[in-house]
């Protein structure tokens, strides 16, 4: 390979991925969880695999935690077993999805007296984040409706902003609150929160400390991401992204499985708004269902730096020319230029000047990581149903 820039190479390792706890454990479909041995069962056990992830990858240095599944009775040790890891405690994510009083949503819904539990549990994951350092409350609420008049729709939407307010005006310095949108599901008929518009009027309205987290699975076919990305960027509202790929709706595929070239462009956006170095929180939010659990975690963070590398690669200067001349097509192969080089020489290139292992898949197979916690936990049982986060 030609002599590697290598401020090319700093900017591919300033990359920051944070790869979620729930990852690492059994998940699955609302039909079917297929239980794998060693899979994780406890959340020592997922941040544990987050640190292997982060010792293969260098990229990888926190791990989001979702709560109840990952309350912890002494968050100062898990703080010091993380750092052992190598990794700290990223994104807190609320649940506000599983339990029975959430069957007609959390902050819609028509009780007040579920409102207020949904609200006091989000004032409890500011808690937990002032305890862990973590510096993102990450929100996605299941709230909609399955038919029509069901429920007043001005109404809910009315008592989702006064529960949003209420969390809001609770965040300390420092503390983002991204807010993630959903078209459909679990509501067929209405979704509170269902479009990156909403997701913006309210953030807007909630203050500076509140950004829109744009989840890739999250759009009908055909919605153009990138663009999405753009607005957002040039509001300054881009919060994150929970990555992920689909074929059809929110299928929760690794990322860049299925459309390589829509995440090439929604990088493309950022790093031409060069929004690349820590204003935006890169997150991977995936089912692996029927794939080795660190496996997929490890290529779902190779597909990530493959994306933002050949984005890297774009000429602007080029670029720029053939946009203010009208050259269409010319414009058009600059992008597919960068995004037809072959990258993985510069990944190589890049973990190496890192110290680490150019093939983390091969490492990590080598390691004898998975073989061995397969032994020492077992076969977890699993339940039918997948908790979509």
């Amino acid at each position: 390979m030609a002599e590697v820039d290598p401020n090319l190479i700093e900017r591919i390792n300033r990359l920051r991925v944070e790869t979620p706890s729930w990852g690492y454990g059994n998940s699955g479909t609302r039909f079917k969880v297929f239980a794998q041995p060693g899979a994780a069962q406890t959340v020592e056990e997922k941040i544990a695999d987050a640190g292997l992830v982060q010792k293969l990858t260098g990229i990888c240095p926190t791990v989001a935690l979702h709560i109840p599944w990952d309350r912890a009775s002494d968050w100062d040790h898990l703080k010091r077993l993380a750092s052992s890891h190598g990794v700290a405690i990223g994104a807190i994510n609320p649940n506000l999805f599983q339990d029975d009083d959430y069957r007609l949503g959390s902050f819609c819904n028509p009780s007040a007296a579920i409102r207020r539990r949904a609200v006091e549990h989000v004032l409890e994951c500011i808690d937990i984040a002032r305890e862990t350092g973590s510096t993102t409350i990450s929100l996605w609420l299941a709230d909609g409706t399955n038919y029509p008049g069901q429920d007043d729709l001005r109404a809910r939407g009315r008592r989702l902003r006064e529960c949003m307010g209420e969390v809001y005006r609770a965040l300390p310095p420092g503390l983002r609150l991204l807010v993630e949108y959903k078209f459909f599901e679990p509501g067929f008929y209405s979704t509170d929160l269902p479009d990156w518009g909403t997701a913006l009027e309210i953030c807007i309205e909630l203050g500076p400390q509140a950004h829109v987290l744009v989840d890739t699975g999250h759009h009908a076919q055909g919605v153009n991401v990138e663009q999405i990305v753009a607005h957002l960027i040039e509001r300054g509202r881009l919060g994150g992204f929970h990555f992920n790929d689909r074929n059809y709706a929110d299928d929760d595929l690794i990322v860049g499985s299925a459309d390589p070239f829509q995440l090439f462009l929604i990088f493309n956006e950022i790093v031409a708004a060069d929004q690349d170095a820590g204003q935006v929180a890169f997150m991977i939010d995936q089912s692996h269902n029927i794939e080795p659990k660190i496996e997929a975690m490890v290529q779902s963070v190779i597909n990530v730096q493959v994306a933002h590398a050949k984005a890297l690669l774009v000429d602007r200067p080029q670029l720029k020319a053939a946009q203010e001349s009208g050259d269409v097509l010319g414009a058009q192969r600059v992008l597919t230029d960068a995004y037809e080089t072959d990258v993985r020489p510069l990944l190589a290139a890049a973990r190496s000047a890192l110290g680490l292992d150019p093939d983390p898949i091969a490492a990590l197979r080598r390691s004898g990581y998975v073989e061995r916690v397969a032994k020492q936990r077992g076969l977890a049982s699993a339940e039918s149903g997948y908790p979509e986060a």
